[in-house]
């Protein structure tokens, strides 16, 4: 499959923007993934134990905690809800070298459908004031708009470590 990402416009509602930014953001990590085999996913820098491979698992586990289990207060999934966290708080990072590219992609590419569906739910109910079921452990509730901004900036991050993976593994840049 091709990703094709798309610029967000220039001038839109609120809505309209942060959905934008954020579906730029998560097509720019699939990009950076797209066409490298399971050993190209695995590599890391001499710096890092961090590979595009975790990147991807990371962001799908990302998805689902912010949107289905806090936001809308879902029970955590599956493969997340059977690891045991303390034993390896970054378990995603380090089981992802071991997965199948096509499986990594496609997990992240259901999560991001899943999320989507959940935005939906919440700007049906709520608007970007929709209150998280969940609450941190201050005790207060996450709103969609923090949601959606947050997630940027998580991809936002993670595409920087992308961006020098991908060049390491076969010099492209500028995705």
């Amino acid at each position: 499959m091709t990703i094709e990402r798309t610029d967000p416009p220039r001038d839109a509602d609120d809505v309209t923007s942060v959905l934008a930014f954020l579906d730029y953001h998560r097509d720019t990590l699939r990009l950076k993934a797209e066409g490298l085999d399971k050993d190209q996913l695995a590599r890391t820098t001499a710096a890092s134990s961090l590979t595009i491979a975790g990147l991807l698992k990371h962001l799908a586990l990302v998805e689902h905690t912010w949107f289905a289990y806090r936001l809308l207060g879902r029970d955590e999934a599956e493969p997340w809800a059977s690891v045991d966290w303390d034993a390896d708080p970054d378990w995603e990072l380090h089981t992802a070298v071991d997965d199948d590219p096509d499986d990594l992609r496609r997990m992240l590419d259901e999560a991001i459908e899943d999320s989507r569906r959940c935005t939906e739910t919440a700007l049906a109910e709520g608007g970007m004031d929709y209150r998280s079921a969940r609450q941190n452990r201050a005790g207060e509730h996450f709103t969609l708009r923090y949601v959606l901004l947050h997630m940027i900036e998580e991809y936002a991050r993670h595409n920087g470590h992308a961006d020098f993976l991908r060049e390491a593994i076969d010099g492209q840049t500028g995705v």
